[in-house]
């Protein structure tokens, strides 16, 4: 089992959408895929599905949730095993998240070996799985920390706009800072996503994305994609919304890479 963080405190870069659709992608190649959504916003457990079938109004305004979440494995020590469910795609299993988690990082301030929690958790975790792909949310606070700290590797996702390479420093840093607690901690690769072919700027990061990073940087380059962008909110992936798109035939093209890389 090789385990991944897909991290980036930059907003709006790809995470979820890289976790969900790369996942899926492997999992149809035939790997056994956990992916853990770590953000509160649980946005990777909706566009799995998940959530849509809790009523919204109840699942937001209850104080406990109608299922086991991410929330109860670092709180509550609950098993990753009782946690997991199974997607509507095969091979495919989430961790989901809840709005409860927003409130985790304050109480796991003063848990014992509060950095790593979610390590404990996932070698615990029995399942026969060959990836398991973390979401994490848009900042370097304990969740984040939780998420490089069980980590083989950390991918990045990165987007070909102005200011994509802001605050990259500060992930570096951390990472760094992390090897403390996890020393085979590696940058496993970097992945280029809203490519617009129509500007020039895209095409500048890019070159400047692989010139920085050289080989950790994925060939296969994410386009900006309306569909990629739609099948969220169906709660599907990109493969079961629209196969034909451009964006899935890019997260296809990306899972090849990521097999034969990793």
């Amino acid at each position: 089992m090789q385990t991944f963080v897909i991290a980036n405190q930059k907003g709006g870069v790809g995470k979820t959408t890289t976790v969900l659709n790369l996942g899926a992608s492997l999992a149809r190649k035939g790997k056994k895929v956990l992916v853990v959504d770590l953000d509160p916003q649980a946005n990777l457990s909706s566009g799995l599905g998940f959530t849509k079938q809790f009523d919204k109004q109840s699942w937001n305004e209850t104080e406990e949730a109608p299922y086991k979440s991410i929330y109860d494995v670092l709180i509550n020590q609950t098993p990753l095993s009782k946690v997991f469910v199974m997607t509507n795609q095969k091979n495919l299993m989430l961790i989901p998240s809840h709005l409860s988690l927003a409130g985790a990082e304050i109480e796991m301030v003063n848990m014992l070996a509060r950095e790593t929690l979610l390590k404990k958790a996932l070698s615990e975790f029995k399942e026969d799985v060959d990836y398991v792909l973390i979401d994490c949310p848009p900042s370097l606070g304990l969740l984040t920390i939780n998420a490089l700290t069980a980590s083989d590797k950390l991918i990045i996702p990165i987007q070909c706009e102005y200011f994509a390479l802001e605050g990259l420093g500060q992930l570096l840093e951390t990472t760094k800072l992390i090897r403390g607690i996890n020393p085979d901690l590696q940058i496993g690769g970097v992945i280029l996503t809203m490519f617009d072919s129509r500007t020039r700027l895209s095409s500048n990061v890019v070159e400047d994305v692989r010139e920085y990073f050289k080989e950790k940087a994925f060939k296969t380059v994410v386009p900006r994609n309306v569909r990629l962008s739609e099948a969220p909110s169906y709660g599907q992936s990109i493969f079961e919304y629209d196969e034909s798109s451009t964006g899935a035939h890019a997260y296809e093209q990306l899972a090849t890479e990521f097999i034969k890389r990793f």
